[in-house]
């Protein structure tokens, strides 16, 4: 996806540019595409980004480790406000007080909005934190007095076994 220069949406029919997503993203292993819409409209003093997709990924199950399946299925919208103030640099000390009211994503008003970046962060932000392959997961098999479970053998040390069997 090209990034959008801001000025240019106002010209588009209802300032409103939409895009069809049909890609993957790098950075995102997603087994599917990221398929969905997005439409970006410029609102004078905002821009408001509105996004409907989905895409299936592998994630690790944290409770047994298997690799399974899931979809994830984003429906969000952001406000971005545009400020002139969003065109300076920042360099003054690497940590500094914030007002609650600075937490806010700024675009410069002739800048560019970039919506891959963008669709980054909303999908990353719809991964699940507890990843688990079902609701009812045991997770990884315990050894305990009742059930005996097998050794799981190295076979590169079968060689080595076999010769420790072979010495008095």
């Amino acid at each position: 996806m090209e990034p959008i220069y801001i000025p240019q949406l106002l010209k588009a029919v209802e300032k409103t540019e939409a895009i069809q997503l049909q890609e993957f993203i790098a950075g995102l292993e997603t087994l599917t595409p990221i398929r969905g819409l997005m439409r970006v409209t410029h609102q004078g003093n905002y821009l408001e980004v509105w996004v409907q997709a989905e895409a299936i990924m592998t994630l690790t199950c944290h409770r047994c480790l298997q690799q399974y399946n899931h979809r994830l299925v984003l429906k969000t919208s952001e406000l971005i406000w545009l400020d002139e103030a969003a065109n300076q640099s920042d360099d003054g000390p690497l940590e500094r007080e914030v007002a609650l009211e600075d937490l806010l994503e700024m675009l410069p008003p002739n800048g560019y909005f970039n919506p891959s970046d963008w669709l980054y962060q909303q999908v990353s932000l719809a991964i699940p934190l507890r990843q688990r392959c079902d609701s009812k997961c045991p997770g990884i098999p315990l050894k305990s007095d009742s059930t005996q479970l097998e050794p799981v053998a190295d076979r590169r040390w079968a060689t080595l076994e076999a010769l420790k069997k072979q010495l008095p």
